[in-house]
């Protein structure tokens, strides 16, 4: 018999952190994602835009990718993702299609963000799925590694002179 693994929110969130860290030290827009099923961790995945020269290598597309890899198959339903920065559309078209049940989401992008800030593909059309959504976990710590991120970017890109 399987033995679930039942965390709570801020741990699975956590965990998405520790994925956007990894994609700090590359130079990526620090962005993690998880995906859950059944209390257990199934797919874990950072931003590779730069390191692999692909405007499709969000953490959310790779997360799917693993999962789907995992599962053997492209509907992931009954999972949750964990994302430390809103999806953006590309990313929640996938999550929809996807069949993902639900997802966590740390921080809002209100740039880009397709959850809320921007628009609302979740809520805002009529698609043949329904994905649920829950903002602000561990927003401020998601939110700090982003701001620490593009402050650091910015002194390399001037050659150090922004102190």
């Amino acid at each position: 018999m399987q033995q679930i693994q039942i965390h709570d929110k801020k741990y699975y969130m956590k965990q998405a952190i520790k994925e956007a860290e990894k994609a700090y030290k590359k130079l990526e827009v620090p962005v993690g994602a998880i995906i859950v099923k059944d209390g257990k961790i199934i797919a874990r995945a950072h931003n590779q835009k730069e390191t692999k020269i692909d405007t499709t290598k969000h953490a959310e597309i790779i997360a799917i990718q693993k999962a789907s890899k995992k599962l053997k198959s492209w509907r992931l339903i009954d999972c949750e993702m964990y994302v430390t920065l809103e999806p953006c559309t590309m990313c929640a078209g996938a999550i929809i299609n996807s069949r993902i049940k639900k997802v966590y989401i740390g921080t809002m992008d209100e740039k880009t963000g397709a959850v809320g800030s921007v628009l609302n593909l979740f809520e805002d059309y009529t698609f043949n799925h329904k994905v649920e959504s829950e903002t602000g976990i561990l927003s401020e710590d998601c939110e700090n590694i982003l701001k620490k991120f593009f402050k650091e970017l910015r002194k390399i890109k001037s050659g150090g002179k922004n102190d």
